[in-house]
């Protein structure tokens, strides 16, 4: 496989997994693009590569940004902005977690604590308050361990698994 193959290859894969976490295919492949070139890339240049729209570029680099994983880079002597996402797979790693947490479980918890607290002595009202606090429970738990594994910086994922399975 040459060069410009494996890279199409990966790109398109990427793009494919990114809906099963929640993000769009195009979101994706602008991340996997910048994750592999070794210089930052102007909107334009992911335009031209991904052949994608700049209303759809401009909207997922966006994104991108807000989520912590795609930063603008000055290039010297140029006027365009140049985008480049973090390299460190750990570090990349470590910031979606904290942002799907806050986008995405951290919401959760709270309409369970809310549903979990209603005043209603009804059978049905007891039942949802019993399941819907266990589930609470469970969500904040599984949160804070989450929470817990990104806060450890540096190489977080080997060192969680270790801990976990010695």
């Amino acid at each position: 496989m040459q060069y410009k193959e494996a890279k199409d290859k990966f790109i398109n894969t990427w793009g494919s997994l990114g809906s099963l976490w929640g993000i769009n295919k195009a979101m994706a492949q602008i991340q996997a693009l910048l994750f592999i070139t070794p210089k930052p890339l102007s909107m334009e240049d992911i335009m031209v590569e991904l052949k994608i729209s700049r209303g759809n570029t401009s909207m997922n680099l966006r994104q991108l940004i807000d989520w912590g994983i795609v930063s603008k880079e000055l290039v010297a002597g140029e006027r365009k902005e140049y985008f480049t996402t973090e390299k460190d797979v750990q570090e990349l790693a470590r910031v979606i977690a904290k942002e799907r947490s806050r986008r995405e479980i951290k919401p959760v918890i709270k309409v369970l604590k809310d549903v979990s607290s209603i005043e209603d002595n009804s059978p049905e009202a007891k039942e949802l308050i019993k399941q819907t606090k266990a589930l609470h429970e469970l969500t904040e738990t599984a949160d804070e361990m989450i929470n817990k594994l990104v806060n450890q910086k540096q190489n977080w994922i080997t060192k969680s698994l270790v801990k976990l399975f010695t």
